[in-house]
């Protein structure tokens, strides 16, 4: 199909698979005809459109950065703590869960909690000791939350419930709560489409978020857009939005999506579209909303050739950053590489400004819509990662247990590379006057052949008569020699001090749970490998036999916040413990939770 541009985005954290591998092997108890979601080929990957490149590009022209170089130690850590895996995600609700890859994550920290979430599944922990407390171990489940059914229920025939995927939290210091968000396609029980798309949304009922419904209010916003439920009607849709990114200022929750069709699943996009939410009547139990999505954020670039997709609001530290001028500003952030099949390069951002955003709280609410391009550092699209070569049981077994190979010829595959998906901006944080935010990216780093590498950025907005305007005040790269740094974010606190969090791989290195300091004034410090991988990713959706192509999914992004309690800085992202694993598990991701004191 006709595609008119080339940046791929995966879809959330719905990855599965069509699958007719039989029994499975006799050391696993998988029924694998129920085991994925029924529609999905294992790295589906939805495009903008584009394709993922391969491990070993060209390093023509691309970034070539001084390595960071390797910390000696993690003294700074006041906590480091074992997440949300492959196992507590599987096992959640009474096993009535899908095997999912790659893990999506999502964290928020405030009045003394904690909270986490990966793709299906949720937890709260105490902030001051980072034990569990709701649930005392493993995770609550989604589906039962938020839609009161299950994933599935393994019957003759098996039942499926709602598909949730890519949640986002947060804490809101000035109100006190805490919002949930996370997508819905609606299926019927056979598992096929029913032309419902949703964003749901819960909102703590007070300053203590539990894993009990009655303990918050629930919304659905319908975001098919197909000109029913008094949606605007957008081409090809009904639709669904994919990856919900999450931000606020002193009077608006605003959600962004990127908008895809359901029917060819991810056949036709419609770009980014914005939810502007009266935030105080969320936490009160109505919604109100401004849609601002379809043709004026399409044309608003003056660049035909560009496209508005995965625009990050941002959320700050503390109520002190709020700006209030133009009756309320709330900053965003987009990138805007568009590549065509090859690596490509850009060396523009684009800062957005929703201002007027007093407005929402009024019966009419007006907020408008502004961006500028600035030049900035180059960046490009990543390719893939390597990973130290280790055990890889599931490849082994899985492809015996599908008959591809048999006893004593050996495996048919090879140990996978990870995804470094795309180069979309990853995150935007506002403090202090200054507008942070950081992506994947193509690097050359001293040895060895191209790796994929963090871009960061920080630009001084303001905004003039209703239109934006930045410039660059610190800009720059993460990089680890002949190795490469994944889906990075941001936590910046009132006192200037920041933390880049990522996932660090290269054939030195196990998928690995790393982070770097990061001020205004010096850049990103020495990489700190947090959590050391002590396997190889090994899960279903890099082997053929699972429908993958030689590349493991990993998390499309990782997070970071800062605690306005105490402002210490709180990170997650993905590594690989090796404590998850074939059998009876079909992949091994873990996930990483540090806790740096101000």
């Amino acid at each position: 199909m006709t595609r008119p541009r080339t940046l791929a985005v995966v879809v959330g954290a719905v990855v599965a698979a069509v699958l007719a591998l039989g029994a499975a092997a006799a050391t696993s108890p998988i029924d694998n005809s129920t085991e994925f979601r029924p529609r999905y080929v294992a790295n589906h990957q939805l495009q903008i459109p584009g394709n993922q490149s391969a491990a070993h590009l060209s390093a023509d022209h691309v970034p070539r950065p001084a390595a960071n170089g390797l910390a000696g130690s993690n003294s700074d850590l006041a906590l480091s703590l074992a997440g949300l895996n492959f196992n507590d995600q599987r096992t959640a609700d009474g096993g009535n869960q899908f095997s999912l890859e790659p893990p999506d994550q999502a964290l928020c920290v405030g009045n003394g909690f904690a909270f986490e979430a990966v793709n299906n599944v949720f937890r709260i922990r105490s902030s001051v000791t980072g034990a569990s407390i709701d649930p005392a171990s493993g995770g609550a489940a989604m589906n039962p939350f938020f839609t009161q059914d299950h994933q599935i229920v393994r019957s003759v025939p098996p039942v499926f419930g709602q598909d949730l995927f890519d949640p986002k939290c947060y804490y809101d210091p000035g109100l006190n709560r805490f919002f949930f968000i996370i997508d819905q396609i609606g299926q019927n029980a056979n598992g096929t489409f029913n032309g419902e798309a949703f964003l749901d949304i819960a909102v703590s009922k007070t300053g203590t978020p539990t894993t009990n419904r009655n303990d918050w209010f629930f919304y659905q916003l319908n975001v098919a857009n197909d000109g029913t439920d008094g949606t605007p009607s957008h081409p090809t849709c009904p639709c669904f939005g994919d990856q919900p990114l999450v931000g606020a200022d002193t009077y608006g929750l605003y959600i962004t999506t990127n908008e895809y069709d359901l029917e060819p699943f991810g056949g036709t996009f419609n770009g980014a579209q914005i939810y502007a939410f009266d935030k105080a009547a969320l936490a009160a139990g109505t919604m109100k909303v401004q849609r601002i999505e379809g043709a004026p954020l399409a044309s608003s670039y003056t660049t035909a050739t560009d496209f508005p997709y995965s625009l990050q609001p941002a959320s700050s530290p503390s109520t002190g950053n709020w700006v209030t001028s133009n009756n309320g500003t709330e900053y965003m952030l987009g990138a805007l590489e568009f590549s065509k099949g090859n690596v490509t390069l850009d060396n523009r951002i684009a800062v957005w400004a929703l201002t007027n955003t007093a407005s929402l709280a009024t019966a009419s609410p007006n907020v408008a819509v502004d961006d500028f391009v600035v030049t900035t550092q180059p960046y490009g699209f990543p390719p893939d990662a390597v990973q130290k070569d280790g055990p890889t049981p599931l490849a082994d077994n899985a492809l015996l247990a599908a008959g591809v190979v048999k006893p004593g010829n050996g495996p048919a595959e090879h140990e996978s590379l990870i995804a470094g998906n795309d180069d979309r901006m990853e995150d935007a944080v506002w403090v202090g006057g200054k507008l942070w935010g950081s992506l994947n990216t193509i690097v050359k780093t001293q040895n060895g052949s191209s790796q994929v590498g963090t871009a960061y950025f920080a630009f001084t907005p303001s905004v003039t008569g209703g239109q934006v305007s930045a410039t660059v005040a610190k800009q720059g790269y993460v990089t680890v020699n002949n190795a490469s740094v994944l889906f990075p974010a941001i936590a910046m606190n009132d006192a200037g001090k920041g933390v880049i969090v990522f996932s660090v791989s290269g054939k030195d290195y196990f998928p690995s749970a790393g982070y770097a300091r990061l001020t205004l004034a010096g850049g990103a410090g020495p990489v700190h490998v947090a959590a050391a991988g002590v396997k190889p990713a090994d899960g279903f959706t890099g082997y053929t036999v699972f429908g993958g192509s030689g590349t493991e999914r990993w998390g499309d992004y990782s997070d970071a916040v800062v605690n306005p309690v105490d402002q210490s800085l709180w990170l997650a992202t993905e590594w690989i413990e090796g404590n998850v694993g074939f059998p009876p598990r079909l992949g091994n991701w873990n996930t990483r939770i540090l806790k740096i004191a101000p």
